[in-house]
Order: C-alpha cells, then structure tokens, then sequence
C-alpha cells in the first residue's frame, strides 16, 4: 500500500484540507510548482492538492520537481496517469527546465539533517543558494503570483535576552561551526528572494519552520531526535538517547505545519516572514522519548542513555520558542497534540 492510500494519510488529507482558515479556493484552476516534492512536507503539500482535484474537482495542475525519478514515481504512484500532475526530474541547481505558465511556486528543496550536515555540506549550500537563483529566475520568466520559500527557525542563529523569537529578532551565527553551512545557507536564500523583489518585483513570503514530524518522514539513519525516536519505535527497539535529553522541543505535526505553509503561500503579506512552529507544547526530549514508549506499551521497551562524543552536525545553542503571533492572524491555529501526532506517524509506517 502506497503512503497516500494510508488510512491515516487520507484522514490527514481530510483535516487539512477542511481547514477553513487555508483559502484552498485560490488554486483552483492554477498551477503550483513544488520543489524537493518528495520531502516530508513538500510531498503532503502536493498530496493536499490532488486530493482536492479528487474531492473537490479544484484542477489544480501540479509541476513535481524531483531529483530521483525511480523514488518520485514510487511516491506518487497514484498520481502518475493523471493530466493534473508532471514530474520535472532535474537537480534544482540546474535551470529550471519550465517554459509554461506557473501561479505559484513552493520551493522546498535541499536537505537538512544531521547526516547531509556532516557528509554535504557543500551540497546543501549550493541547493539553498544556487538553487534558489535558478528557481526565482523560474519565477520572473514565469510571472508567478507568489514563492513560498521553506526557511528555518534556524536563521535566528542564537537570540539572547528574549523569551520568544519573533520574525523581527536576529541573532549570532557562527560561519566556521559545522552546521552553519544550513542556517547561513538559508539566510543567503532569504536574501535571494528579496533582491528578486527588490529589483525585478517577484513576489514572496518566508515560512521560518521549527521541529516538524508525521507520516514521510525520513527515519532511518536521519539524525533528528523525533527520526530517531519513530524509528526505533517502528522497529520496536529500545529508544537511544545520544544527550542527557534535557533540552527542550516544540513538535510540530505535519497537518498544522502544512496548513501554516498553504495559509503563508496563500494570504501571507508579500515579502514577509512566518515563524511555523508548535509552540503550546514546548517539550523535553527525554519527556517525548518516554512518551513515545507509554503510547504503546506492548512493545515493552524503554528509554536507554548512550551520550554522544561527537555533536558536530547539531545545534549548540540553547533553543528558544518562536513567537507565532503573526501566522495566528492569518487564522493558524494548533490542532493537533504530541501526543495524536506521534501516534499518528508511528501507525503511518504499518
């Protein structure tokens, strides 16, 4: 069985697809270009779309950007025979190969665990910052009404002396730790966007992701805690701790960040920025490990400490929570709890 025809994927589909805040009824008869589609997000973004050609009769055509054609046609296996959907299978470092008419492009592209972190960094620089010339170029020659660009919280570097981070903050980077080749990259990104509007008028908004998870996510070997803790979960191992497990997460569930993306692509202010997070359930990581292990019981597991030597590939700052008061305007609201949502995507791989 395919991920979509997944009874807990169809339900996703119907809960975000029923929010009234998202105005779905602009994509009617519009097409959307997405890149990096085959991403967790990105691909139920695409999912969202067909489904509402199929429910809804919307005929929203969508372009698929995908650099592994054999995985894209795995992935969208339902979606292959269909008129309404394309697959353009090229790298986004690459022109864009398009020469048709696009209403909007969502630009998701380009990697961003721990392992891409410590084994390429250069690759994902160059997605973030090549690619997003190649893809604003697509959206000049193409007149596009907007470009979401998929951020991250991690822009912000570290923010002293603030109790939220709101779109306005900036904080510290480090350009010679590691990981910086992600946050810098994006912050290059950014700055990509806004030269295109600056001088050729293109417009775009910014969604600032935090922690996102649900049924798609990469599990295996990814380096994220909520990666890792699925996969242990899914295989019915033990859950293995690389930290004391102190520090603390706000989780957010596919179906709340998709939404935030749809109503940012959609209603956002052109040239503005969006914090996308969870912010109602800030947790401790051990916290979410060991409720991981009490929501199924019968796999008689449990939380085990193994402390990391080397960290390289993750954050060193302590994190602070990102205010969502401007998406909350636009009608986003939290629907989804930890601990629905684990739940959920730990039954999404059954």
């Amino acid at each position: 069985m395919s991920l979509y025809s997944h009874k807990i994927v169809q339900s996703d589909m119907e809960r975000l697809t029923s929010d009234r805040s998202v105005p779905f009824e602009k994509l009617k008869g519009k097409t959307i270009f997405i890149t990096g589609a085959t991403g967790m997000l990105a691909y139920y973004m695409v999912c969202a779309v067909m489904y509402l050609n199929e429910k809804q009769g919307f005929n929203t055509h969508v372009i698929a950007l995908v650099r592994n054609e054999a995985k894209a046609k795995t992935k969208f296996e339902e979606f292959l025979g269909d008129d309404n959907f394309e697959l353009c299978v090229q790298d986004v470092c690459d022109p864009i190969k398009i020469d048709k008419h696009i209403d909007y492009i969502v630009h998701a592209a380009g990697a961003a665990s721990p392992w891409f972190i410590k084994n390429d960094p250069v690759g994902i620089v160059r997605a973030n910052t090549l690619g997003t010339m190649n893809v604003m170029e697509c959206a000049r020659k193409a007149g596009v009404s907007n470009v979401l660009f998929l951020s991250t919280r991690e822009i912000y570097g570290e923010v002293k002396n603030v109790s939220m981070i709101k779109e306005t903050d900036m904080g510290i980077l480090d350009p010679k730790e590691p990981r910086s080749c992600y946050p810098e990259s994006k912050r290059m990104a950014e700055q990509i966007l806004q030269s295109y509007y600056g001088q050729y008028k293109v417009p775009y908004t910014l969604a600032r992701i935090a922690h996102s998870y649900g049924p798609g996510m990469i599990i295996e070997n990814d380096g994220r805690v909520m990666s890792d803790f699925i996969c242990d979960t899914v295989h019915r191992r033990n859950i293995i701790l690389k930290s004391e497990g102190l520090a603390e997460r706000a989780f957010c569930y596919i179906t709340d960040a998709v939404s935030a993306l749809f109503i940012i692509l959609l209603k956002g202010e052109v040239a503005e920025a969006y914090n996308v997070a969870n912010e109602t359930e800030p947790t401790p990581i051990k916290d979410a490990a060991q409720k991981l292990v009490e929501l199924f019981p019968e796999n008689d597991r449990k939380v085990i400490f193994e402390i990391a030597k080397d960290t390289s590939g993750y954050c060193a700052y302590k994190r602070v929570g990102l205010d969502t008061e401007k998406l909350e305007k636009l009608g986003w609201k939290v629907a989804v709890t930890l601990e629905e949502g684990m739940k959920n995507t730990v039954l999404s791989f059954e």
